[in-house]
């Protein structure tokens, strides 16, 4: 005999709600940094080109901007422990949107590093204090889709931002952009005061340290640090590695790239769910690497466009992967050691290869440099393949994995 099932018993499980008033106001303020972000990120390169500083000042500002952000993420999380996500937050919003407005003051470039240097600190406050306060208001039982849905989000002024900062550069001027960047910023910190303060005390806090000595943690945020290392290859040089007569293609490329690794992001997040994101990491790398490998022939527009989109498609699934992976291998008091760690690999890899690409392109030209990028990706296998083969890609919430 079958059941009917009565829709007003209470007694069936029910999925607790995904979006919430504090989840709502965090996409507030994560649109707010994004956007100030990804305005500026393929701009102040030009920028500091344009000063005459050539293709060495553009590695040197996306360098500086990368790096002082991996150094604000490793001591972001003892922040938080000390005065909550609120003051870390809403520093991090003031430190990326006032220097934003002081930028057109000087096109030197010892100038431009600065406010680089500050912006990549203010930066690393909201990723990581941001990222770990996401995680907190996600369900432990809905992670994977609640973080497909946080990629979808942040995803927007990649998709929006990046392309239009290029566009409004040449069209209206520096100055426009800049003004943009910093009330964007600044805007949002009205949604800060809305966030919770300080996270539960739920064990011990896993540190930075402990991290770093993790292979469970450490193998994911090597191979997607090799993912970002084209990251910044792209936004930073890919206006400068086409031919002048092909410019308008840098405006598609740098769409169709985070559009690309949005939707793949958000599918990765659903698939994960279900099956397991440990499955999706080596083809979210290899698909990176085909994408920068056929970037090469910079003087084809079909070979870059489809290489931009291509390479979209495996970052997008190698950062949901990895950073799932990653939160279900720790306790909820780790979630703010893992938001750094996953975000020094982004930022780490994308300074990285700007600043190592500019030198290269300089010896080899840029088809040579994106091709010996692209095979330079592939060495990442190594970790990706032990870690699968380690059999910790699906383990309880919680534990480390040992090597």
């Amino acid at each position: 005999m079958t059941k009917i099932l009565d829709p007003c018993d209470v007694s069936r499980p029910t999925r607790p709600p995904l979006v919430t008033r504090p989840l709502l106001l965090r996409f507030v303020s994560l649109l707010g940094s994004a956007t100030s972000f990804y305005l500026l990120l393929s701009v102040v390169p030009a920028y500091a080109t344009a000063g005459g500083g050539g293709g060495g000042a553009a590695g040197l500002a996306t360098g500086a901007l990368m790096f002082a952000t991996v150094a604000g993420e490793l001591a972001t999380p003892a922040l938080v422990n000390r005065f909550g996500y609120r003051v870390v937050l809403a520093a991090g919003l003031v430190l990326m949107g006032a220097p934003a407005l002081a930028l057109g003051a000087s096109d030197g470039l010892g100038w431009i590093v600065a406010v680089c240097l500050v912006r990549g600190v203010g930066f690393a406050f909201t990723v990581v204090a941001g990222g770990a306060l996401t995680a907190e208001l996600i369900p432990a039982e809905r992670r994977g889709e609640g973080l497909a849905l946080v990629g979808l989000v942040s995803g927007v002024p990649s998709l929006v931002a990046l392309p239009l900062g290029v566009w409004l550069a040449a069209h209206a001027g520096y100055g426009p952009v800049f003004v943009a960047a910093g009330v964007a910023a600044l805007g949002v910190l009205l949604a800060v005061p809305g966030l919770p303060d300080r996270a539960p005390a739920q064990g011990r806090p896993l540190g930075v340290a402990a991290g770093l000595r993790a292979p469970g943690l450490m193998r994911p945020c090597l191979v997607f640090a090799a993912t970002t290392v084209t990251a910044g290859i792209v936004v930073t040089f890919l206006p400068l590695a086409v031919p002048a007569s092909s410019a308008g293609l840098v405006s598609v490329a740098l769409f169709a790239q985070p559009a690309a690794a949005t939707a793949a992001r958000w599918l990765a997040g659903r698939y994960g769910d279900r099956r397991g994101p440990d499955r999706l990491v080596v083809p979210g790398l290899l698909l990176s690497a085909a994408g920068t490998l056929l970037m090469a022939p910079t003087g084809s527009r079909a070979a870059v466009l489809a290489g931009a989109t291509l390479f979209g498609v495996g970052f997008g699934v190698a950062q949901n992967a990895t950073l799932t992976l990653m939160y279900a291998r720790v306790p909820a008091s780790g979630y703010g050691t893992v938001s750094a760690l996953w975000n020094f690999a982004y930022d780490g890899g994308m300074g990285a290869g700007a600043l190592a690409f500019g030198w290269l392109a300089a010896g080899t030209g840029y088809p040579w440099a994106f091709a010996l990028t692209g095979a330079a990706m592939l060495t990442a296998l190594a970790p990706a393949v032990r870690d699968r083969r380690a059999g910790t890609g699906h383990v309880p919430a919680g534990t480390l994995p040992a090597p």
